[in-house]
């Protein structure tokens, strides 16, 4: 045992290195978060609706990449090392925004969106890394690490996108890709390789696909409707990242700095609850009223996002949208109970198929909604928040999202009774 702390260096090190490069990868990803819905709107003119459509579909075609191209990034990595999947995908996220900083047309940032789904497989790879080089008792220690890390970066980025879309919509976009390049620099210089020549597997396309996965969450029925649930889940979580934006701006009135502060507030709650209060919570009401009460919570902060008819009292909605953050761990940990130990890596890749899935799904459908209960009120100021209005109804999409839960809710009850 006197070798142990020795090696307890290096892969401390090593986490440290990989959560420093999620750090940077979030952060390019959340400063242009509060610009592309607004820089897409330019293009149509200021014609909310069709801007809400197309970014629907830009949305679509990038969880498509995702869901396509993330297992084959996947085994590429199992062959090839981590090191250089990760560096290949921050190099090509880096080119790909600017690429978007300088679209002069919409087809330019369907292009570029169509790019970052391709490349941007430096999540999941980072989570092989830190498997590779974390003992399976202080795993899921570290990936509770990557979740806080996840949480700072959408604190920061959208914050500083904000904050860089109020000077220029473009300016976001140049910085996102120095951040990117920067990342990828650091790890050339700095990351070592986490899967060791012996340990790789030759790439075989059985492996890189994305749907042989899914065949296991129904060989037991509390794990399919626990599937069920989390598929739910993320449908209604895609209503976010879809209209949030258009919504604010088209009912508030809220430009790209006061969109980025309540991005910023959304990230420090979820960052609160998800980092200091899931174990907690779990150790004390056990998972299954955890997954009950974070839906539930889930629902209420959704009917407060869709219905406030100020902005002030969409904030409220905040601190009870954030509890939200509870099921996905207690969800996800009810499910490892259905399977064997040599299950759980498919298990995993199965719960991403279904994240996949409904990115497919998610945005299209809720952008479609927006648009579909703005479009019967033309001739109003965007800034109208009045209700009373026959047909216009511009929170439907979160409504929806809160149906979604509340359906989830009952499935999770009826399936986790037992």
């Amino acid at each position: 045992m006197s070798h142990s702390p020795a090696l307890a260096a290096p892969r401390q090190a090593a986490v440290l290195f990989i959560l420093f490069t999620v750090l940077l990868d979030m952060l390019s990803f959340g400063i242009i978060i509060p610009v592309l819905p607004k820089l897409v709107e330019e293009f149509f003119s200021g014609d909310t609706a069709q801007a809400a459509v197309l970014y629907g579909l830009m949305g679509t075609a990038w969880a498509f990449m995702q869901f396509f191209c993330s297992p084959i990034q996947g085994a590429l990595s199992d062959r090839f090392g981590r090191r250089p999947v990760v560096l290949l995908s921050n190099v090509g996220l880096g080119l790909d925004y600017i690429v978007m900083a300088l679209a002069p047309n919409v087809a330019w940032l369907v292009v570029g969106r169509v790019i970052s789904g391709m490349a941007s497989s430096s999540f999941s790879t980072a989570s092989a890394y830190i498997a590779d080089v974390t003992p399976p008792e202080q795993r899921a220690a570290a990936f509770g690490k990557i979740g806080m890390v996840f949480g700072l970066g959408f604190i920061l980025g959208p914050a500083l996108g904000g904050w860089l879309g109020a000077i220029d919509p473009r300016l976001p976009f140049w910085g996102a890709a120095a951040l990117s390049l920067l990342n990828a620099c650091y790890g050339y210089f700095v990351l070592p390789e986490s899967l060791r020549p012996d340990k790789r597997m030759p790439f075989a396309w059985k492996r890189a696909n994305p749907i042989g996965s899914l065949v296991l969450l129904r060989s037991h029925h509390e794990l399919f409707g626990l599937a069920t649930v989390a598929f739910l889940g993320y449908l209604a979580h895609a209503v976010l990242p879809s209209v949030s934006v258009l919504y604010m701006g088209y009912r508030y009135g809220w430009g790209p700095a006061s969109v980025g502060l309540m991005m910023a507030g959304v990230g420090l709650a979820a960052m609160i609850v998800q980092g200091g209060l899931i174990g907690p919570i779990t150790s004390r009401f056990g998972e299954r009223r955890t997954v009950l009460v974070g839906l539930l919570c889930g629902s209420i902060g959704f009917s407060v996002y869709g219905l406030a008819p100020e902005g002030w009292i969409f904030c409220l909605g905040i601190p009870v949208m954030a509890f939200w953050g509870l099921v996905g761990p207690a969800n996800q940990s009810l499910m490892t109970r259905r399977v064997s130990s040599t299950e759980q890596g498919q298990l995993q890749g199965a719960i991403a198929s279904i994240n996949g899935v409904t990115g497919l799904i998610g945005p299209t459908l809720f952008t479609q909604t927006f648009a579909f209960f703005i479009r019967s009120d033309s001739t109003l100021s965007p800034q109208h928040s009045s209700l009373s209005t026959l047909g216009e109804f511009p929170g439907a999409p979160f409504i929806l999202a809160s149906v979604l839960l509340l359906s989830a809710a009952v499935i999770a009850w009826r399936t986790t009774k037992t």
